[in-house]
């Protein structure tokens, strides 16, 4: 099934996922809190976050989608992102400082290209002062705001795909597939500084989370127009959907009441599952389709799924 197709079902979703089209001026905690508030209260939060100027994407979890948020930030996404060439700032986007000035005419459309091709694949890349990054328990972006510079390790990411969608003088528009932990700021500082000029993140929009697309998303305001008139809980995306790249197993009705108390299922099933040479994650259902939990399988030892994460209650199944 689709998301399109899931998100116009006309079915009730206690807990799920919401795509939100943030705004400029928002912060992430922003648009949980407001969330909170349209939903009366309820358990709100979200899957990566996303710098105020920034907008495009983000997913709020509602109910027990708090808990399952580990699963969704590892999904890769997709930027659209205007590069200017020429200027270097202090916090390697709009926000900051300039810090220096070059003249980027003299950067010819082969050097461009040739440049952003080497930021694709495999690379490590050193995360900015100004980031949520913890070093030693404090988040660099308090150091930085006290004009400290410390010590940080590079992170390994990769760039899927890199592309250029158009050049208007000094401000390049560029598509960027990614996986987790990148930084589209540091990225266009890199490509600035490799053509010799400088450059910082001018715009950014994030275009799409793993399968949850812009296409499909809401502004706040429309989110809090639809729960006005009761039918946001259409626009939510089960759980069970948006874990679906997790292999799912069947148990049994003996099965069930064991994993819903937290017990380690086994072995009925088991078989069917994929080999793998590590501990993968299983959504576990009951026979009706049903999500129950998430558990560990292990097919190097063979032994039982443990349970890490209960999504029902028992009594619901009564």
């Amino acid at each position: 099934m689709s998301i399109a197709t899931h998100m116009s079902s006309t079915s009730t979703v206690a807990d799920g996922v919401l795509v939100i089209n943030k705004e400029a001026g928002w912060t992430s905690h922003d648009i949980v809190a407001k969330m909170r508030a349209v939903l009366g209260g309820v358990k709100v939060g979200h899957a990566g976050t996303l710098d105020p100027a920034a907008t495009g994407v983000l997913p709020v979890l509602v109910g027990r989608a708090t808990r399952v948020s580990e699963y969704l930030v590892d999904w890769d996404k997709e930027y659209r992102a205007i590069l200017r060439l020429g200027e270097t700032t202090d916090t390697q986007d709009a926000t900051g400082k300039v810090l220096v000035r070059i003249d980027p005419s003299a950067v010819r459309e082969e050097a461009l290209c040739e440049t952003i091709g080497r930021f694709r694949g495999p690379q490590r890349q050193m995360p900015p002062m100004y980031s949520a990054v913890k070093v030693g328990g404090r988040p660099l972006y308090k150091a930085a705001r006290a004009g400290e510079t410390v010590d940080r390790a590079e992170r390994t990411i990769v760039i899927h795909a890199l592309d250029i969608l158009a050049v208007e003088g000094r401000d390049v528009t560029l598509n960027v597939v990614c996986s987790k932990g990148t930084y589209i700021r540091t990225l266009c500082s890199d490509i600035g500084q490799a053509l010799g000029v400088g450059g910082h993140l001018y715009a950014l929009q994030r275009r799409r989370v793993g399968p949850l697309s812009i296409d499909h998303a809401l502004t706040v305001a429309q989110a809090e127009a639809q729960a006005a008139i009761g039918t946001l809980q259409r626009h939510l995306i089960g759980l069970d959907h948006v874990l679906d790249q997790l292999p799912v197993l069947a148990l049994t009705e003996d099965q069930v009441r064991l994993a819903l108390h937290g017990g380690a299922v086994s072995p009925a099933g088991m078989e069917r599952l994929p080999a793998s040479t590590e501990p993968v994650s299983v959504r576990l259902q009951n026979q009706a389709g049903k999500l129950l939990a998430i558990g560990i399988h292990d097919a190097r030892t063979a032994g039982p799924i443990k349970i890490r994460k209960v999504l029902t209650e028992i009594e619901s199944l009564d």
